[in-house]
Parts: structure tokens; C-alpha cells; sequence
């Protein structure tokens, strides 16, 4: 396993603790830090902040193309390694889209159910057709609220009720019949 397969690991391990314990994802990672054992890299430092300061934007995408589940009903490694993918995929320039869902249906089959690695594969799909919708939405809430209105970057109700999905869910028209129906080829 490669040093950022491993700190995606313990990332993983950060957050999905803080989540099961109902604490703060960077509290949870000071602690882990002042502990050491084992070390936490500098890249699962960089992903734990990462996923914690677009952790609002996060899970309202997640909720929006998470078909059939909400987030709250997802197993908390699978919403976890969803939260973990979806900022690599918007956020982190350095990684590759091909290597971070990867990496993420990865953690997904060894540390989930049998169902996690395609559900997570299809959902991060989902989310990367979404994001220049995501990243302008982002733009927008760094300007302020008058710059830019959601509803012109396509995400104008994207968190939704908990709970909402299925096949008459809002992001099946954002994301199209050809992500919605499985796996998602996303190349190499």
C-alpha cells in the first residue's frame, strides 16, 4: 500500500471515529496527532481539514446524488469514504479523478459491505459530473451571497429533505439516465 493509500486510510479512520462518536472531525484528529500511534501523515491531516471545511458543501451533494439513501442512513464508513472521495475529486488538483474513486471503492470493499465499492463508485460518479457545479457554488459561497445564485450553477435545492432519492430525486435531472443506472466507467 502506497504512502497515500495509507494516509487516505487514516483519514478514514479520523473521521469515521469523530463520526460514531459525534465530535469534531479536528478534534479527533488533535488527539490523534498528540497520540501518534499510529502517525498520522500529512496528507490524512491535509484530507481530514479538507473534508471538514467543505463539510456543509459536501454532504449537500451527497444528498443530492445519493440515490435511495440518505446520508444519515448510509453505513458511517461508506458516507465517510463518500465524504473522503467527494473532496479529492472537487478539491484536491493533485489527484488524479480516476485514482481518488479508485482509492475510494477501494476502502469501500475492504472496510464495507459487499453492495459499498459499487454503490460509492456509482455515487462519486455521479459527483464529478457535478463539479463545476460544486466548484462555482464553492466560488459563491467565498464571495458572499449576492455573487452568485444557486440556482444559476444548477444546485439551487441541493441539500433536499434527508432522506429524499430515488428515481424522481432532484439530481437524477442534474446527472442523466447514464450515471444513474450502475457502475460508472471512469478510464484510467
Amino acid at each position: 500500500m502506497g504512502a497515500r493509500s495509507k494516509a487516505r486510510k487514516r483519514a478514514l479512520d479520523v473521521l469515521y471515529e469523530a463520526d460514531l462518536r459525534g465530535t469534531d472531525a479536528r478534534a479527533t484528529l488533535q488527539e490523534r496527532l498528540a497520540q501518534a500511534d499510529p502517525p498520522v501523515a500529512a496528507y490524512a491531516v491535509e484530507l481530514v481539514e479538507g473534508v471538514v471545511a467543505h463539510r456543509e458543501l459536501i454532504d449537500k451533494v451527497l444528498r443530492r446524488v445519493s440515490v435511495d439513501w440518505s446520508l444519515e442512513r448510509m453505513p458511517p464508513v461508506d458516507r465517510n469514504v463518500l465524504r473522503l472521495g467527494t473532496f479529492e475529486l472537487i478539491w484536491a488538483d493533485d489527484v488524479d479523478d480516476a485514482v481518488a474513486i479508485d482509492e475510494a471503492v477501494e476502502l469501500a470493499a475492504t472496510l464495507s459491505t459487499d453492495e459499498s465499492s459499487r454503490f460509492v463508485n456509482g455515487v462519486l460518479g455521479r459527483v464529478l459530473e457535478l463539479r463545476s457545479e460544486v466548484l462555482a457554488l464553492d466560488q459563491a459561497d467565498l464571495a458572499g451571497p449576492e455573487e452568485v445564485d444557486p440556482e444559476e450553477v444548477g444546485l439551487e435545492d441541493v441539500d433536499g429533505a434527508p432522506g429524499l432519492g430515488g428515481q424522481d430525486a432532484p439530481a437524477d435531472e442534474l446527472v442523466g439516465e447514464h450515471v444513474r443506472s450502475g457502475v460508472v466507467d471512469h478510464g484510467e
